[in-house]
């Protein structure tokens, strides 16, 4: 979304000629075989693993961080691979954005009328938010050394990425749409008259 976004406001007139529907095709399909080879590396290396104590993991969900917590045998392999991976599944996809958003400021700010300055950053707002409440999280998650973290406050984070990210991402997007804000201001306006 955020090339999507850096085309249409630093090369709209060209948009139409770039994010044609077979560029997004081939987007979506790089971004899916590499999200698939990935965890087709994550599962080869966990099935190494050998699990002898109790098979309860203290999560949500079964994540990789967890798993290597109860296994018995060797998790060097593992931790290495989480080491490898995990940073640059983070970090390439940030990088991207921030440079993609950094052209997009740059580009905005040279716009000499204010409305279309507004506009042109309220098209970005949405997007900006959900990518922030996503990596945020998993950055704490994955990234910062887990001795200062219990594992109560990274189930919580885990939350934040898996479950609300995706709850609030259709309200932020909605936020935008007029006749949805003209909706909601009318329900909390007659909330407020009903009370």
């Amino acid at each position: 979304m955020s090339y999507d976004r850096y085309v249409a406001i630093c090369n709209p007139l060209h948009y139409t000629s770039i994010m044609t529907n077979e560029y997004c095709v081939k987007l979506v399909v790089f971004c899916w075989l590499t999200v698939f080879f990935i965890v087709v590396i994550d599962t080869s290396t966990i099935l190494m693993l050998k699990f002898c104590r109790t098979n309860i993991i203290d999560h949500f969900f079964c994540d990789i961080v967890p798993l290597i917590k109860i296994a018995c045998s060797g998790t060097q392999f593992v931790e290495l691979e989480v080491s490898v991976l995990g940073p640059a599944v983070l970090l390439i996809p940030i990088t991207i954005i921030i440079v993609s958003y950094v052209n997009i400021i740059v580009t905005i700010l040279r716009i000499p009328s204010n409305i279309s300055r507004q506009k042109a950053f309220s098209t970005c707002s949405s997007h900006l938010i959900v990518v922030s409440i996503f990596y945020w999280t998993m950055f704490c998650v994955y990234l910062v050394p887990k001795k200062g973290q219990s594992s109560t406050i990274s189930k919580v984070l885990s939350l934040f990425y898996t479950v609300f990210t995706p709850f609030i991402n259709p309200m932020i997007y909605s936020l935008r749409n007029k006749d949805i804000m003209k909706a909601v201001r009318e329900t909390f306006l007659l909330n407020y008259i009903l009370r």
